[in-house]
């Protein structure tokens, strides 16, 4: 398939998909009316004020069930004055048996009781904040992209902005309050109204509900399926501060390997400057991350490296404008963990100092976002690290109901001429088109997308071009996917996984919902990717078919079976097990081969819980048997345990190398107050030859203002477990607003 029957093929898909869609979801509405008086937010409710405001109710289940309405109501207000908007919720419940493992904000809600708040400021029905309280009233906020639509991409919890809520449980109920002031988040005043919802869990009667009726096939909180506030009277201007955010941090380290020991201490800092009502301006000078918690340490099987999330907060908000391009397991043309990290001549990654850096993001009008990024990293001669100026640019232009139109352009290049880094070494850029597709109603979904990269000495093929398209009703799930990726595409802020490839990708699913009132669902799958290799004729590279069924009950818990063929065409020599001095599968060497899976997920609401998985089957010339379990206990709210426990037992023939890799990772969380936190993360992983120890202490003192303690200590597991790195930080940083 060449480019240019790609290209059509997208135009064609592109013009005539949106002309198929359904009309606009009829939406609820609300109403807000102003006040002048003053707001205690304690939970209760009880100023005069709240007498404005009329009660909403008539909450929908969306699970276990999306056609009754909630058995355990909520109802809720919501009244504002010139600078804050407050909204008063009153949710019915079972007892007081509360699912709330700990105090920390920003908890997951995976498995616990919470109520959601969403903002769609634009009424673009793709973008949204949310703040989610507990019935012990701790804090969650973050930004919503992509509509909603998918919770590995479109929620964000990174971020994080001032408001306050309080809480007030009662025999049959509790109540919560909240004070978001309109300058922590983004809005267009000229809108007399915004889109809206609410939804929750409870888990004693293990029911989730909300407030606009969504389809129990699409996400909850899927922005397509949304109500209206509308203001009373009309929004002034947003005056967002000024945030200044400086650090003061010190260090204290054995580099045991290079047998260096010293102390060091590091001023910088972050600024976020509104501009408008929809536009933020992120500053950072000398940033430091020693506070960002320790990546997972992940066992990896493949020929392909691994993509680990961004948790750094500078680059968060607004983040789905610079990161939402491209195909998630493929091709994603701007990664920015490629900035400020870098490996050394031994091939270890270090962190490569950012100098400075500046960051403008926002909307330019209703329909039109604008993402600007530039950043300067320092060099590292000793490790043959140039420095480098790092700059993205990226438009996003709303059409039809929710879909969009985007255009970026990245550019990596070194600041100076250093002669360790050749010709095509030295620059790097790529820009591309997409072409966004989200019906309505959330039925369609789809992209299509062309990319093309700019490196000296590689100009033959260096364009990425795909598309996919997905439908998804109650029953029926169907998808298909197609990629072609030139060998001449490169991006060197981007990840990929491979050049030079065409991968065909279905997969089709189907749901029963039985009338038993212990089981929720059936699902049947077959998901199927093929791979073929332009280079040598398109020859067949990969091919993999999963089959599964899953079980999901109305307890939460659930239960599959899977069955995977692979075939796999080694271009390159290969050893799965990753081991030193091993003799590799050959290149040019083919394989087939089966493995079998069961998995169960227990009751995430009891105090001990589980997710446990057992794999066995052929493996290349071999065979492969794997255990994946993660454990968890708590004693709420103060305490966690939780025990990452994966065993993969590979017996290839010889004189390829059999190994025993074992991956094990106790965590313990003690959450004394709202305010302290105190986490302690081990993980051994004998692939990477590595253990490592994590123990960070953290203090909100103020909002958003912290004081760390972290303790780091690694060994080399191959020899004794000597020492590698040791160190202790202490970090203070301060939230000003101006």
């Amino acid at each position: 398939m060449s480019y240019k029957k790609i290209a059509v093929l997208t135009l064609i898909w592109t013009l005539f998909i949106p002309a198929t869609l359904l009309s606009q979801i009829e939406e609820e509405e609300v109403l807000v009316p102003s006040i002048d008086g003053i707001i205690k937010i304690d939970g209760l409710g009880e100023e005069i004020e709240w007498e404005k405001a009329s009660w909403t109710s008539n909450f929908w289940m969306w699970r276990p069930t999306d056609s009754l309405q909630a058995k355990k109501q909520t109802r809720l207000k919501i009244i504002r004055d010139e600078q804050n908007l407050y909204i008063l919720v009153e949710a019915k419940i079972d007892g007081k048996n509360f699912t709330t493992p700990n105090l920390k904000r920003d908890f997951s809600t995976f498995g616990v009781d919470y109520l959601t708040l969403l903002f769609d400021t634009f009424s673009d029905a793709t973008n949204a904040f949310s703040f989610a309280t507990n019935p012990l009233g701790i804090k969650a906020d973050g930004l919503i992209s992509g509509g909603n639509q998918d919770y590995r991409t479109s929620r964000n919890y990174a971020w994080d902005t001032k408001w306050n809520v309080e809480t007030k449980i009662e025999e049959d109920r509790y109540t919560a309050e909240f004070r978001i002031p309109f300058n922590s988040m983004f809005y267009d005043n000229k809108n007399p109204s915004w889109r809206f919802n609410i939804y929750r869990r409870n888990t004693q009667g293990n029911e989730h509900s909300i407030w606009i009726r969504t389809p129990q096939n699409q996400l909850i909180g899927n922005l397509a399926f949304m109500g209206k506030m509308v203001f009373e009277k009309p929004l002034k201007k947003a005056r967002n501060p000024i945030s200044i955010i400086p650090f003061l941090s010190g260090v204290s380290y054995n580099d045991f390997a290079n047998e260096n020991k010293n102390t060091a201490s590091n001023v910088g800092g972050d600024a976020k400057i509104p501009i408008g009502n929809a536009l933020n301006l992120d500053l950072t000078f000398n940033p430091d991350f020693s506070q960002v918690e320790v990546d997972d340490q992940i066992v990896n099987l493949t020929r392909f490296a691994i993509s680990l999330p961004e948790k750094r907060q500078f680059f968060t908000q607004n983040d789905d404008l610079f990161k939402d391009f491209g195909a998630n397991r493929d091709v994603i043309p701007f990664f920015s963990r490629r900035i400020g990290v870098a490996r050394d001549l031994d091939g270890n990654t270090i962190e490569n100092k950012i100098i400075a850096g500046g960051r403008l993001s926002g909307k330019l009008n209703s329909n039109l976002r604008i993402g600007f990024l530039n950043i300067l990293t320092e060099a590292d001669e000793k490790n043959e690290i140039p420095s480098n100026l790092n700059t993205v640019f990226t438009l996003r232009q709303k059409v039809f109901d929710r879909s969009n139109v985007s255009f970026f352009f990245i550019d990596r290049r070194t600041t100076d001429e250093y002669d360790f880094i050749s010709d095509e070494e030295r620059s790097n850029s790529v820009t591309g088109l997409e072409y966004n597709l989200a019906s309505p109603d959330s039925k369609w979904v789809g992209r299509a997308f062309l990319h093309k990269s700019f490196t000296e000495g590689l100009t033959e093929d260096d364009v990425i071009a795909g598309m996919n398209l997905e439908r998804n009703t109650l029953r029926h799930r169907a998808s298909m996917e197609v990629i072609h990726g030139g060998e001449d595409f490169r991006s060197d802020l981007g990840f990929f996984r491979r050049t030079g490839f065409l991968k065909l990708s279905p997969a089709y699913s189907y749901r029963v919902y039985p009338k038993n009132p212990k089981v929720n669902n059936y699902d049947f799958s077959q998901r199927s990717f093929l791979v073929f290799n332009p280079a040598i004729d398109y020859q067949l590279t990969d091919r993999w078919f999963f089959s599964s069924i899953r079980k999901s009950f109305l307890n939460s818990t659930s239960l599959r079976v899977q069955y995977t063929n692979r075939y796999e065409y080694l271009i390159n020599d290969f050893d799965p097990t990753r081991s030193d001095g091993s003799t590799p599968l050959p290149a040019n060497s083919s394989y087939t081969f089966s493995e079998y899976e069961i998995s169960y997920r227990s009751d995430q609401r009891k105090t001990f819980n589980f997710d446990t998985e057992i794999k066995y089957g052929t493996f290349y010339n071999g065979t492969k048997f794997s255990i994946e379990n993660e454990l968890n206990w708590r004693k709420q709210p103060i305490f966690n345990a939780s025990m990452l426990l994966n065993f993969n037992a590979i017996r290839l023939p010889d004189p390829y190398p059999s190994k025993n890799i074992w991956l094990i990772s106790p965590k313990l969380d003690f959450t004394f107050t709202k305010t302290l936190f105190w986490t302690t993360f081990v993980q051994y992983n004998s692939q990477g030859e590595n253990l490592g120890v994590n123990s960070r202490l953290q203090w909100r003192f103020a909002p958003l203002s912290d004081l760390f303690l972290v303790y780091n200590d690694n060994y080399i597991s191959t020899d004794n477990f000597s020492p590698r790195y040791r160190s202790f930080n202490l970090k203070f940083t301060y939230w000003l607003n101006i």
